[in-house]
């Protein structure tokens, strides 16, 4: 009995060289339900992990964000299509790469082509980001904590998963220097979200709800 082995291609960009990482991966590959892809520099790796369910689970550095995106897809998906696509939901440039080796090449040219366009667009320079050195505990700056935090909100809202005293909204929203506050404008219940730290904004990301903890408007 011959067993038709499954196999494709996946990569990513490592945060901290910018290379491009590319491996091939089968399906016996998987059997240990771990497979770590790692970047020459040994300063970033991808995840891949097969779930209970049979579906798969990406954990893929992002060259922009201090922590890694998650993703989940099935097996059929994830061996099946000449090309597949995992974006940062933050920045929408893709950070992770699934399908035959020559497409996932060729959206690795695409992607640092297009990564250096927008750096340089921002008068930013790839040194600048692929410096090897981040700090989770430096500032991010103003503008992409703006986005981090406000792509959340309007998620959470969408969701219905703002939480105050009278759970109807509607919701307004105030940047201040080191926190953008959320309060219902119903009740005035309001909740402070820091933006002072990666760590504080990265927490947010992975929220599933906000509590509107505060019951009182008091001077910020």
């Amino acid at each position: 009995m011959v067993l038709e082995s499954k196999n494709t291609t996946i990569a990513y960009r490592c945060p901290v060289c910018g290379a491009g990482v590319m491996s091939m991966v089968g399906v016996f590959s998987l059997s240990a339900n771990m497979f770590k892809l790692k970047c020459s520099c040994g300063g970033s790796h991808m995840d891949i992990n097969v779930q209970n369910d049979g579906n798969i689970r990406l954990t893929v550095p992002c060259v922009f964000c201090p922590n890694p995106h998650v993703f989940t897809v099935s097996k059929s998906l994830f061996f099946g299509r000449d090309i597949f696509l995992l974006p940062c939901p933050i920045y929408g440039i893709d950070v992770g790469f699934i399908g035959k080796e020559a497409d996932v090449s060729g959206e690795l040219d695409r992607t640092e082509a297009e990564l250096k366009e927008m750096l340089e667009e921002n008068g930013i320079s790839a040194l600048d980001v692929f410096s090897g050195n981040k700090d989770e505990d430096d500032p991010l700056s103003d503008p992409q904590i703006y986005d981090i935090v406000m792509f959340v909100i309007k998620d959470l809202q969408e969701a219905g998963d703002i939480k105050c005293s009278c759970g109807n909204g509607p919701y307004s929203i105030d940047i201040f220097d080191d926190c953008i506050r959320v309060t219902c404008d119903e009740c005035g219940d309001f909740e402070d979200v820091p933006t002072d730290s990666t760590i504080a904004a990265n927490a947010f990301l992975n929220a599933d709800y906000l509590e509107l903890t505060n019951h009182k408007e008091e001077n910020h």
